[in-house]
């Protein structure tokens, strides 16, 4: 999946109102500020609420639906283009985040795992460094995946993204970066 599509599909989500926020390989990327390596997808966490509208603005994009594991996971192909990987993610009165998974448990996502980062000069909301590493545990990781936790573990810790804490969905924060 190349970088134009990528920031297509996040100028596409956004128009359309949904609150995304990069995640996976694209996320570290976004973390470090340029593309590091090839990627087969987009990661991208949405707030559940969006889901109907941003499944619906990907579907007029090109994509269809080709996995479909509601709640955890609903992933997206454009032939010929690359996948989208949507993680619906709920949130409370207090931008806290919870992501159903696969085993019937779930992730958490505190506030603080929605920063800002940069692809291609474009500023675009990713999850945190800290948030990344969580996410990278619990299974045997891959060639990428390591290459993924190296360029991580070499930004500073929590707090020190691109940006802040941005577009979390609670009473007292609104969704501008």
């Amino acid at each position: 999946m190349d970088l134009g599509e990528v920031l297509g599909v996040l100028a596409e989500l956004t128009e359309a109102g949904c609150s995304v926020w990069v995640a996976g390989g694209w996320g570290v990327d976004a973390l470090v500020g340029r593309q590091t390596r090839l990627h087969r997808d987009l990661d991208l966490a949405l707030d559940a609420r969006n889901e109907t509208v941003a499944l619906r603005a990907l579907e007029r994009r090109g994509y269809r639906v080709e996995s479909d594991w509601r709640p955890v996971r609903v992933e997206l192909v454009a032939e010929g283009r690359g996948w989208v990987d949507v993680h619906p993610v709920v949130f409370d009165a207090t931008g806290h985040g919870r992501q159903a998974d696969r085993g019937g448990g779930h992730f958490d996502y505190p506030r603080e795992a929605f920063v800002q980062g940069a692809l291609g000069g474009v500023c675009v909301p990713c999850l945190s460094r800290d948030q990344q590493l969580l996410l990278h545990t619990g299974y045997e990781p891959r060639a990428m995946d390591l290459l993924d936790l190296a360029l991580l573990e070499g930004l500073p810790s929590r707090g020190s993204e691109l940006g802040v804490v941005a577009g979390i969905p609670t009473e007292r924060a609104s969704n501008e970066p």
